[in-house]
């Protein structure tokens, strides 16, 4: 068992190489082994491109070792057609006779029938190694498909006497409270996640543009909370240079459509601001597919966010900056995971246990 864990965690090293490019499509990394020796290895790179299984097969160079190898992948291999062939069909194929799977697909067009297919086939399959932090790399897909809803990640910055933004200020740009490593860390984040939200008072004050101009990515699909669409129209998430979904009033949807809104990557979806907003708004990013989000301001959106139980995951910045008077942190409970310095910023990782 143990050696079966040993190549499942390389399954795990080398699918993480795809966070943030394979949506929504889950994360997957595949190794061959001959002779307890590696001798092939790959990941999913890209929706729509080869599978993890594929790219490991593909990098044996002795293509006759196959059927005397193991074949280990950190989530059950598809069994159905989607943009490419299933991966089982190939692993029966390719005469492999060996097959260790870290966890079993929550997607409901495998979740099970891989195996099965491959069982049938007259494989030795084995299943459940290292199950946990198989599912900890896919906790937006599990989340995802599980509980039909994205992944919600919680993040903000406090000063040293917990504020997270000033009470007032002369122009609509932010008032930075971290350094510029907690700056590009977070824009890292927003590459690895499929969405960001903030609410009304956060865009009028800081006019955010929300996209990953400090690191190299793929920009999060927008979503603004905003109820009677405060926002000034000029303002950069309306520039519709990245899709950007605004969550508003059913009266307030209506009056805007009248005019331009529906058109080239701007989308606007009605709620019931007289019921919990949370759970309707994440219904909203289920309905457009959205895996995960993260949840950026202001207060009062992450609050209701909190009060609901709606999240999974909260990243706290604590910078060295001080505000005589201000907007005070949200207030939560959660278990610390991690706790990591950035220069003078502290940073602090809960779960919602």
């Amino acid at each position: 068992m143990k050696i079966h864990e040993k190549y499942i965690n390389r399954c795990i090293q080398l699918a993480q190489n795809g966070l943030g490019t394979t949506y929504p499509n889950p994360l997957v990394g595949s190794v061959l082994t001959y002779k307890n020796s590696i001798i092939g290895e790959g990941w999913h790179q890209k929706a729509g491109g080869p599978h993890a299984e594929v790219n490991a097969i593909r990098a044996v160079k002795d293509q006759s070792l196959l059927k005397k190898a193991t074949i280990y992948v950190s989530l059950e291999p598809c069994s159905h057609y989607g943009k490419t062939p299933p991966c089982s069909d190939l692993i029966i194929a390719s005469g492999i006779k060996k097959v260790v799977i870290g966890i079993v697909d929550p997607f409901a067009k495998v979740k099970g029938k891989g195996i099965k297919k491959l069982l049938d086939a007259g494989c030795e399959v084995s299943v459940g190694i290292l199950e946990d932090q198989c599912r900890e790399l896919n906790k937006r897909f599990f989340t995802f498909h599980e509980k039909k809803r994205p992944y919600i990640i919680l993040k903000w910055a406090s000063t040293k006497n917990n504020f997270i933004a000033p009470l007032s200020k002369k122009e609509r740009a932010p008032v930075w409270i971290t350094n510029k490593y907690s700056r590009q860390l977070v824009h890292k984040w927003r590459s690895e996640e499929q969405a960001i939200l903030v609410g009304t008072n956060t865009a009028v004050a800081d006019n955010p543009k929300l996209n990953t101009r400090l690191w190299e990515g793929s920009n999060p699909v927008r979503i603004l909370l905003d109820q009677n669409l405060r926002t000034p129209k000029d303002s950069a998430l309306f520039d519709r240079s990245i899709k950007t979904i605004v969550i508003t009033s059913q009266a307030s949807r209506d009056s805007f459509t009248k005019n331009e809104i529906g058109k080239n990557e701007l989308i606007l979806e009605a709620i019931d601001f007289n019921k919990e907003i949370a759970p309707q708004i994440v219904e909203v990013l289920y309905t457009h597919e959205l895996q995960s989000v993260i949840i950026e301001g202001g207060g009062k959106t992450l609050q209701t966010f909190i009060d609901s139980g709606l999240w999974d995951e909260a990243r706290i910045f604590t910078g060295e900056a001080m505000f005589p008077e201000g907007v005070k942190a949200p207030e939560f409970n959660g278990k610390l995971a991690g706790e990591h310095n950035l220069l003078s910023d502290k940073l602090k990782i809960y779960i919602n246990d």
